[in-house]
């Protein structure tokens, strides 16, 4: 199996890449030569392993019954001060709503998704540190 990506540039900074038939597009700060009329391509590191543990989680949690009514993921990422700029560390925090969660279901099914299920995780987990937290709010 193999993915592809096509991606133009659009002039300046901006860049659009169909990704599965979507568009996403891609640009800098004014401040670098840009408009910023798109998304930063690092930034799109942290929704792609956010899209990708929280399909796991979802489809995790359906399978065992149990009834959330929301779940927000927020990245928290270290990038490096030096070129290139890197991450070299993410902290995934899950936001869980409902009533009557229970942390040892939500634990399991996000440990799942880390260690087992989630290729973006995986990849990331052989080049930096990768670590997360469940909140359950009501």
């Amino acid at each position: 199996m193999k993915h592809t990506v096509d991606t133009s540039w659009k002039g300046n900074m901006l860049f659009d890449a169909n990704v599965s038939g979507h568009h996403v597009i891609m640009d800098a700060l004014e401040a670098v030569g840009g408009e910023d009329k798109g998304a930063r391509p690092k930034e799109l590191m942290l929704a792609a392993l956010a899209g990708c543990t929280g399909m796991d989680v979802v489809s995790i949690l359906k399978k065992m019954r149990v009834a959330f009514t929301g779940l927000n993921i927020r990245i928290e990422a270290d990038v490096t001060e030096e070129h290139p700029k890197h991450y070299e560390k993410m902290v995934v925090i899950y936001e869980f709503t409902g009533q009557n969660l229970q942390m040892d279901q939500l634990k399991k099914a996000v440990e799942l998704s880390q260690d087992r299920y989630c290729g973006v995780s995986f990849v990331y987990k052989k080049a930096m540190e990768v670590t997360y937290e469940i909140l359950i709010k009501s």
